[in-house]
């Protein structure tokens, strides 16, 4: 039997107006500004003497930041959800929870609820009393708890005091209050069933969305994370779909997936109320600090808070009451060592540094640098380093044709050397030499619409490939290895293996070592960390979809093993970098694609660092790209920088690629766009004092040289 409101979306296809009173009282929350519910307990409290604001709710100062500690519940904590999720009647089922807190200890089976949503009892007694007439049974009133695997009760039942509670207390009186005259003091009867809650246990993070029509239930449950370490941190909790993903302080990513449901769409915003700190009740009251509490509405709002120069404390929204920083300490009120008061500062050239100059400072004119004497060496303190500030077009290089891939590489006796592959198969490759500041024709090769310069045969064995679009070459435990990534056979069939020849020193050639099936492979990355070496492939298609997982291996026991695998979009290249002992790999997503659906070109790549508490590579920053080919990290003095290949854009290849530099708790940040046709490939050199970029064209016959100008 159909109602208005399915065929709602039918009649709105047809470009029909309907007005429908059924309808409009379900229609979902959309298009809402993120809502600062931490802000709204404050204003309803209000701000009293000495941090306390009244109703429970008390202002403290904890690692130089202001947090909200909850004495007990109070009608100041909660508010009906209509108030907040104006215009609408339906819970988004795409949404993000931000909140900052610090928790010093968890309590055996406690649970300590960081907000909730809570049915009014009228509201529950009417939904009970309109099931009674309902026939029982059949499968959409069952509950499902995904993590743990648990298949229970009925939604009328008090399945959420298994959910909520676990330390099987009930209500308890605390501080002589009674149970009847006070909305603190209200026993569980009083309060409806739970609708939405996030709390935290010994066990990890919880989440529970609860549909109000037949009880579906979805449950998240984030293992592993430590909150209660008496620290502060900002966890980023988004919904989207069948997944859950959960961002600790910009760092730690965790991703679970419910495999059976989404969230239920059905749960009305009438009749319920948001709890700050709790779910009502006394048992599950948050006994940590508060400091941001944000529900954004349809949105992923991990991009609008990381990266952040504060991870444990990045903010979206922080009520202004606590934004005011204390008085801090004059310097007047602080005892200085001994020596700081006598510190001088000699200029001139190098002297020697010993203990009877121990804590001064020298000067260097000529370096620009300031040095503190530790008693034994000369320390740098502050000294100038070379910043890119601006880039120079160099020069423009005409070549035979398009071309897909430069190698840059120095021999000795003749200087810097790139080995163009070029498109064309009968113009063929060319190799340049470096003079005069620009490359100049050095030899023509004859190739037939080379992809990549690695492609190369050992002897009197040629390697068999399939469509190969890149070679890597690496060394373990003193063996040599070449890793071809093949691309298809045939026109149709993507998914297939790709090879691991080891050099044999026997024979002089390359033998097979080891299979990898690959889809549509595109690139290899082998790189080490410490002891461990790791082969990594960019996979970019199926032959239905450019949805597909890149994989990254692991060197075990004389072969690769499977050590993770990462969602990419046609991914076309890895970059593997380090700053200081930090590891990071950044993927060159080039598409969006399935089967015959139009494709999408501005989408994000991703770099990801390598978490050594959890040994997986997490994701660190998303960087919107246009259909990117590749990215090439290099530095200039102290400073770290990342130039992406910007292809396509869906309409033009003629389009902007962009230099990036390292802001540390910022990530990378744009610097410089340079001007691109076509760009397939960058590679940076070095000549001299001077620093370079070049690229190349897929789509026309030339490539630049752009200097890199520092200061």
């Amino acid at each position: 039997m159909s109602s208005p409101m399915l065929l709602l979306p039918l009649l709105l296809f047809l470009g029909l107006r309907v007005i429908n009173a059924a309808a409009e009282t379900r229609r979902p929350c959309r298009d809402l500004l993120p809502l600062d519910l931490l802000s709204r307990v404050l204003s309803r409290a209000g701000e009293g003497a000495r941090g306390v604001t009244g109703g429970g709710v008390h202002l403290i100062q904890s690692g130089g930041v202001r947090g909200v500690r909850l004495s007990h519940p109070h009608p100041s904590l909660d508010f009906p959800s209509s108030q907040h999720l104006v215009n609408c009647h339906l819970f988004p089922r795409e949404f993000s929870i931000v909140t900052t807190l610090k928790v010093s200890l968890v309590a055996p089976k406690k649970n300590e609820y960081i907000f909730s949503v809570v049915e009014e009892k009228e509201e529950e007694d009417a939904r009970i009393g309109k099931r009674k007439g309902e026939t029982q049974g059949g499968t959409d009133g069952d509950w499902y708890s995904e993590k743990d695997g648990e298949q229970g009760g009925r939604d009328d039942e008090s399945d959420e005091e298994r959910d909520g509670e676990t330390d099987g207390g009930g209500e308890r009186l605390m501080d002589g209050e009674k149970r009847k005259g006070s909305r603190d003091g209200e026993n569980s009867n009083s309060q409806g069933r739970l609708l939405i809650g996030l709390w935290f246990s010994r066990d990890g993070l919880h989440f529970l969305f609860r549909g109000r029509s037949g009880g579906v239930m979805a449950r998240w449950v984030f293992r592993g994370i430590q909150l209660a370490d008496d620290r502060w941190h900002t966890l980023v909790l988004a919904f989207s779909g069948h997944y859950a993903t959960l961002t600790v302080d910009c760092n730690t990513h965790l991703e679970l997936r419910v495999h059976s449901k989404s969230l239920p769409s059905d749960l009305s915003v009438q009749g319920s109320r948001f709890h700050i700190g709790s779910r009502g009740r006394r048992n599950g009251l948050f006994s940590g600090l508060i400091r941001q509490l944000v529900l954004v509405p349809g949105s992923d709002a991990t991009p609008r808070v990381c990266p952040s120069s504060n991870p444990g404390l990045a903010e979206l929204s922080v009520p202004a009451v606590l934004l005011d920083q204390p008085q801090k300490e004059t310097r007047s009120d602080l005892t200085l060592p001994s020596y700081e008061s006598e510190v001088r500062v000699s200029v001139g050239l190098e002297k020697s540094c010993s203990s009877s100059v121990r804590g001064q400072l020298w000067f260097n004119p000529v370096r620009k640098a300031l040095y503190l004497c530790d008693g034994t060496l000369w320390v740098p303190m502050l000294q100038e380093s070379h910043r890119l500030d601006y880039v120079l077009e160099q020069q423009v290089l005409s070549t035979s044709s398009e071309t897909y891939d430069i190698e840059v590489f120095s021999v000795q006796g003749l200087g810097l050397m790139a080995a163009m592959a070029h498109r064309s198969p009968s113009l063929g490759s060319a190799v340049y030499l470096w003079r005069d500041g620009g490359f100049h024709l050095y030899q023509k090769i004859s190739t037939h619409g080379a992809l990549s310069w690695r492609h190369f045969t050992k002897g009197k064995k040629a390697l068999q490939t399939h469509c190969a679009r890149d070679w890597e070459a690496f060394r373990i435990q003193g063996h040599t290895y070449l890793a071809v990534a093949n691309h298809r056979q045939g026109n149709t069939n993507h998914t297939i293996d790709s090879m691991v020849y080891k050099w044999d020193r026997g024979t002089q050639l390359f033998e097979p070592h080891q299979a990898l099936r690959t889809s549509g492979a595109y690139d290899w990355e082998a790189f080490t960390v410490g002891p461990y070496h790791f082969l990594a492939v960019a996979n970019a298609f199926d032959g239905q979809t450019t949805h597909v997982d890149s994989v990254i291996y692991v060197w075990v026991d004389g072969s690769f093993r499977l050590f993770q695998t990462i969602k990419t979009f046609c991914a076309t290249d890895w970059e593997m970098f380090q700053i200081g002992s930090r590891v990071f790999l950044v993927v060159a997503n080039g598409h969006q694609l399935h089967g015959n659906g139009p494709g999408r070109y501005a989408i994000n790549s991703t770099i990801y660092e390598l978490d050594m508490s959890s040994q997986l590579f997490l994701r660190f920053q998303d960087i919107v790209t246009y259909s990117a080919v590749d990215w090439e990290f290099f530095t200039v003095g102290e400073e770290s920088y990342l130039v992406v290949a910007n292809s396509f854009d869906g309409e033009s290849h003629s389009l902007n690629s962009i230099i990036y530099r390292w802001q540390g708790y910022e990530g990378f940040v744009p610097i410089h766009r340079l001007p691109t046709i076509g760009c397939s490939d960058w590679e940076f050199f070095t000549s001299g004092e001077e620093s370079y970029l070049i690229y190349s064209s897929a789509t026309a016959p030339l490539s630049k040289v752009f200097r890199l100008k520092t200061h």
